[in-house]
């Protein structure tokens, strides 16, 4: 079999197999266009965030298109989730680049040596994580969130009883702020949002990496609270 078919395949199951795979916990793909006041939204990667936070946002009633290795995603909808390694977005702004322009750009991505190389580490460190996105994203309106801890807390702790588990996100477009928050409630968690240059705080080696946190105590945590 060919690459080409191979890869056919894949955008397959992706498009429409996701609506199968989370089908009894999720709305089915015409109800969830059927519902008001929701997104489309293109999710690139096939791994465990694309899937794991795409089908939460299935399961709340929006419309979303699964794309592993050709981003039609990117002609699918007004919000993209770049669940891909840190590694693959230098990539994704050099063969698509121009389709980013105007949209909002959710990025859960962390920048890894030992997979992504020490040279794009040391630009996310020299330059802040959020800035290099939005430099090599260009156009676009980039929001980092859900990158903050391992994706088997986002399974375990979506909805849970009580005050929801706190997510901190940082963007400096108002408008995108503003959607990926509500996309973060939509999920099931509390936003917490910070302007851009403060992404690093909760990328992977920060200080607030890998904390489980009420939205009250991120705040603090961010100094958020007088």
């Amino acid at each position: 079999m060919t690459d080409d078919v191979l890869d056919h395949s894949r955008r397959k199951f992706f498009h429409f197999g996701a609506a199968a795979l989370f089908a009894s916990v999720t709305p089915t793909h015409a109800m969830a266009q059927s519902v008001s006041n929701k997104l489309k939204i293109g999710v690139i990667g096939s791994g465990h965030i694309g899937g794991t936070i795409g089908g939460l946002w299935v399961k709340a009633g929006h419309s979303v298109l699964f794309s592993s290795r050709h981003p039609e995603a990117l002609d699918f909808g007004d919000v993209i989730l770049v669940a891909v390694p840190y590694k693959a977005i230098p990539e994704l702004a050099k063969d698509y680049g121009p389709k980013f322009a105007g949209k909002i750009v959710i990025d859960p991505a962390n920048a890894v040596a030992r997979r992504d190389g020490e040279d794009l580490l040391k630009e996310t460190k020299e330059k802040g994580i959020g800035a290099t996105t939005q430099s090599y994203l260009k156009g676009s309106h980039v929001v980092r969130a859900f990158n903050s801890m391992s994706y088997t807390n986002f399974v375990k702790e979506a909805h849970r009883a009580g005050d929801p588990m706190a997510i901190p996100i940082a963007g400096d477009d108002a408008r995108a702020v503003q959607v990926a928050s509500q996309l973060v409630r939509d999920a099931g968690f509390e936003p917490v949002a910070v302007p851009l240059a403060r992404a690093q705080e909760f990328a992977q080696g920060g200080p607030l990496y890998g904390q489980q946190l009420t939205g009250k105590a991120l705040r603090e945590r961010f100094g958020l609270v007088k």
